[in-house]
């Protein structure tokens, strides 16, 4: 059991994931999974905001949620899904899946708050078949030698993580996840909302694919 618990928090994210959905969040989760098809296993599932999004061609969605409060709404919400939807607690550091065992990984707005965001990159690496891809909408650094991306990195050093479970403004988050050996295919780099400047409105939603595994080079021995 991963036992987590931000009890404040998770009340106030259930009703500002609604707020952020009707003015504008609902259409990046939508592409985010668009032509999405097979096993997929979505990280950080929150209160299962995701859900509805997900096309006809995905089989089953494991859904994997560590706080408490959010994981019983996900479980709520999965009930109504178009798609088969399991809820089950976990961490994104240690995925209750197996190796190769999903076609996609979806992560919204959860590579920011993680503890390890490598080793959690690591862990659905692993869980991907080879060929699978990542799809990400995450918010980010700013660029650098601006004034937002001074202030993101003073506010992850002091407040801002503590009053949002952990979450951190100025992660490279398209770095990170080359860095774990996924090839970004598709990028697209936005402001929301539009016209904001806060220290999360930098962000990102993305395609990445884990690259197939490398033929074995003839008559050399397997090692």
């Amino acid at each position: 059991m991963a036992t987590v618990s931000h009890p404040v928090f998770a009340r106030v994210y259930e009703r500002l994931s609604v707020a952020m959905d009707r003015a504008g969040t609902a259409a990046f989760r939508r592409d985010l999974v668009a032509g999405l098809s097979g096993r997929v296993i979505e990280i950080g599932a929150g209160n299962g905001r995701m859900f509805s999004h997900y096309p006809p061609a995905v089989t089953h969605v494991l859904a994997v949620e560590p706080e408490r409060r959010l994981r019983a709404a996900a479980e709520r919400a999965a009930s109504d899904a178009p798609v088969p939807v399991t809820v089950v607690d976990g961490l994104a550091e240690a995925l209750p899946a197996g190796d190769g065992e999903f076609d996609a990984a979806v992560v919204a707005l959860v590579l920011c708050t993680v503890p390890d965001q490598a080793c959690a990159l690591a862990e659905v690496s692993r869980v991907l078949r080879p060929g699978g891809q990542v799809r990400f909408f995450e918010h980010v650094a700013a660029e650098e030698a601006t004034g937002l991306h001074r202030a993101q990195r003073v506010l992850d050093a002091t407040l801002w993580p503590r009053l949002f479970a952990g979450c951190h403004t100025s992660r490279d988050t398209v770095a990170a996840v080359g860095a774990a050996g996924f090839q970004v295919a598709e990028l697209r780099r936005f402001r929301f909302p539009a016209t904001s400047n806060s220290p999360s409105s930098p962000c990102v939603l993305g395609r990445a694919v884990r690259p197939a595994a490398q033929p074995e080079t003839p008559g050399r021995a397997s090692r």
